[in-house]
């Protein structure tokens, strides 16, 4: 189900970055980074899917598209920052 895919993925951002961020080396932590900026895309491209299926009206997809928009750049400026 899409909506169970996009709980998985949303979750994966934050515990990526939990996980990455507790004692792990600047490298390994921005490999971790890098895998939250995937799991923000995997989102958005299940929000796209649901668009497209008409399960995410517009006005939903582009409230939700701009926050994961803004995450993905705030993630990205955290990994270039360390």
């Amino acid at each position: 189900m899409l909506s169970s895919q996009i709980q998985r993925a949303a979750d994966s951002i934050a515990l990526n970055i939990a996980e990455g961020s507790t004692g792990q080396s600047t490298p390994e932590f921005k490999r971790f980074l890098g895998y939250s900026i995937r799991s923000a895309i995997e989102v958005v491209s299940c929000l796209y899917l649901g668009k497209k299926r008409n399960i995410i009206n517009e006005d939903d997809f582009s409230r939700l598209y701009k926050a994961y928009e803004g995450l993905v750049i705030n993630i990205q400026a955290l990994k270039n920052s360390i």
